[in-house]
This record gives structure tokens, C-alpha cells and sequence, in this order.
């Protein structure tokens, strides 16, 4: 019987003790609700400004039009505004710019000598 008695009270001793519940320190709240809160705020007003985007090309497709274009090689020494200036000048050489960088998908006005860009001629 001292036997039985003794591996019970071993049994009960191989159980861990019950743990003391979870305590957040200040730095620990942050990390757990924080972040996530200020990154699903990030994701929301990037989709609110996705979805309120006003860029649209036109309301119909009949309202589309193709903007006549040529190529033009860029020669040494010319610069978007001397090609502005040569392709149509009538027009104000800002709006050529503009219509050329937009045309090209240009991140900046530098060109290169042999590059090609497609110029608006209206």
C-alpha cells in the first residue's frame, strides 16, 4: 500500500506546475495589437485612394481617340525641348514636353543620343 500511495504522489509531482497567466509589458502590447493596427491602416487608405482614384481614360470607348505619333531619333546635342520646339511649333514647347514624357513613359527630360521617342503631331 506505501507502495501505490508513494507512485501516486510521484505522478502527481511529474505534472508541471500550472502557469501564472500571460502578462503583456508595454512593448509587448505594442508589438501584438500596434503593428498590426497601423499596417491594416496603411492597407486601407492605399485601397481607399486605389478606389477613389479619379484617373480614368473616358467614359466610353467611342470617346477614345489615337494620338497621331511619329518617331524621331534624338540626334547628339538635342534635348526634349529642341525636339519640342522642331516638331510643332505653333504649340507652347511645355505641352510638346509633357505630351512627349507621357507618350515615352519618361521618368525624367534627359535623352539619349539614338534613343527613339514617339512625338505627337497634331
Amino acid at each position: 500500500m506505501h507502495q501505490l500511495l508513494s507512485q501516486g504522489a510521484r505522478r502527481q509531482s511529474d505534472r508541471p506546475a500550472p502557469q501564472p497567466p500571460l502578462r503583456l509589458t508595454r512593448r509587448g502590447k505594442v508589438v501584438l495589437i500596434g503593428i498590426p493596427l497601423v499596417l491594416l491602416a496603411a492597407l486601407l487608405l492605399s485601397l481607399a485612394g486605389f478606389f477613389n482614384s479619379p484617373a480614368k481614360a473616358s467614359d466610353s470607348a467611342a470617346d477614345l481617340s489615337i494620338t497621331p505619333t511619329v518617331t524621331v531619333t534624338v540626334q547628339p546635342g538635342q534635348s526634349l525641348w529642341a525636339i519640342a520646339g522642331t516638331v510643332d511649333p505653333e504649340r507652347d514647347a511645355r505641352d510638346v514636353v509633357a505630351d512627349i514624357v507621357q507618350l515615352n513613359n519618361l521618368s525624367a527630360g534627359a535623352v539619349h543620343p539614338g534613343q527613339q521617342l514617339y512625338v505627337p503631331t497634331r
